[in-house]
């Protein structure tokens, strides 16, 4: 695919606009990371500590529901955008659908609110998701060796924002609004003020974005492909007008197979904000010194490891040694890393004696970081690579509806991975992150194993 003809493309670095997406995905980060690192307490406290006092086991069913269906909808926002909207329509209608559901969050709190609060962010997410991710890919020929490392660029802008979202909610959470009992314990009244703060973030990032989307953008995602036929004369319309190729078809088949690996991968890797928040909440020796640190915080770690690692993975993709490896290698070794994670917190049910559901029973902090820092160096050789092949592999006429298909591993994932926190409390966190990790190892194996054939099936894409 070429890149849009609208945008002068510089010889070294990138275009400013890498950054500007950079941003606005940066705040819609802070937003959806924010409450998602309150969403499993705030369901599951009592309503006298702010929450809706519902089971854990159905707590964690609806949070996998949620956060799966957040990446089915951009199936349909990707192919409403590819034929009706254009992209940058479609960023700004979900922004300010996400920022309506945080609000409602806010304001209404019981079940129903709720339900529509999380019905809202589904819908906006739908929208936006897909086609930021798009505009990136636009920015850059298809054998751009700079592709691989715009994405890893963009995806510390998904990781800034989600970085600071959970050290800015856990303030209004766990210190703002909140007051100890007479064991000790934080007791907090404030989950609706940081949905409220994510909100805001919200807004912050379409105020950004629609700003500035003229000047550094152009005219690049402002129309539909279906309009190629109208006058639009950038690179990407010219391409879409093309018929499509049974090279293109092998090619696209490709973005199916790598999405049904890595299915097995998010199951595993969203057990962050579920099953692990709250082993964390429980059995994880929080204190430090004379301060307890609270929950939402260990969202953090993630995407800070991100942000530390982000610029070196970006810096290796385009040595001669990251250009070798392949695709299928670079994500299948994302897998095996993510299971060889669950090896620390196997350490750490160990260190308390096993699946014991003594509270007082505390293991070290330690398992938990090093379990964060192997699922980080997994993310980086799958997430953004991944988003980077996909924009390099669809026909620019399905490039949108693709990154939708892509996203659709996630929306399996999350509601695999919303069951398999739900049996933690039957099965045991030991019988269930064992099988995680077994699972993706093997998988990962596989896709190794496999990644000559489905390189032959992507005719020279790296």
């Amino acid at each position: 695919m070429a890149a849009d003809l609208s945008t002068p493309i510089p010889q070294k670095g990138h275009p400013k606009a890498l950054y500007l997406l950079f941003f606005t995905e940066m705040w819609e980060r802070f937003s959806y990371y924010g409450m998602r690192g309150i969403l499993i307490l705030y369901l599951t406290k009592k309503y006298f500590e702010g929450g809706l006092a519902i089971d854990p086991a159905m707590a964690s069913q609806i949070y996998g529901y949620f956060t799966g269906f957040v990446y089915f909808t951009p199936l349909i926002g990707g192919w409403l955008a590819d034929r009706y909207l254009g992209q940058r329509l479609a960023i700004t209608i979900g922004g300010l659908t996400m920022m309506v559901g945080q609000f409602t969050l806010f304001a209404i709190n019981t079940h129903t609110g709720m339900y529509l609060g999380l019905l809202l962010l589904i819908i906006g997410n739908g929208f936006f998701k897909p086609n930021i991710s798009t505009l990136v890919g636009r920015l850059y020929e298809a054998k751009d060796p700079r592709r691989d490392a715009a994405f890893s660029i963009f995806y510390m802008g998904i990781n800034l924002g989600a970085f600071l979202a959970p050290l800015v909610i856990g303030q209004f959470t766990d210190n703002i609004f909140s007051v100890k009992d007479e064991a000790g314990n934080i007791v907090s009244y404030g989950y609706k003020w940081g949905f409220l703060a994510s909100g805001i973030g919200m807004l912050l990032g379409q105020i950004i974005f629609n700003a500035l989307a003229a000047k550094y953008l152009g005219t690049i995602g402002k129309a539909p492909v279906k309009t190629v036929a109208g006058g639009n004369n950038d690179a990407h319309h010219a391409l879409a007008a093309q018929p499509v190729t049974k090279e293109n078809k092998q090619q696209m088949t490709v973005i199916f197979i790598l999405t049904a690996f890595v299915i097995f991968f998010w199951a595993g890797f969203e057990q962050a904000g579920s099953s692990l928040s709250l082993y964390t909440d429980k059995f994880i020796n929080r204190q430090v010194g004379n301060f307890t640190i609270p929950t939402p915080w260990f969202q953090s770690v993630n995407p800070l490891f991100i942000i530390v690692l982000a610029p070196l993975f970006s810096i290796f993709w385009v040595s001669k040694l990251g250009q070798r490896l392949s695709t299928p290698v670079k994500m299948g070794l994302g897998m095996v890393l993510l299971g060889i994670g669950y090896f620390f917190m196997l350490g750490a049910i160990a260190q308390r004696g096993g699946d014991i559901q003594d509270e007082t029973v505390k293991a070290s902090l330690i398992w938990l970081v090093l379990t964060y820092l192997l699922h980080t160096i997994g993310e980086l050789c799958l997430s953004p690579v991944g988003l980077s092949v996909v924009t390099k592999l669809a026909h620019p006429k399905y490039a949108s509806l693709m990154m939708g298909v892509w996203m659709l591993a996630t929306f399996i994932a999350n509601i695999v991975g919303g069951y398999l926190a739900a049996f933690v409390e039957e099965l045991g966190a030991k019988t269930i992150f064992t099988s995680i990790s077994t699972a993706v190892i093997v998988l990962g194996l596989i896709m190794v194993a496999l990644s000559k054939p489905i390189s032959k099936m992507m005719h020279g894409v790296k």
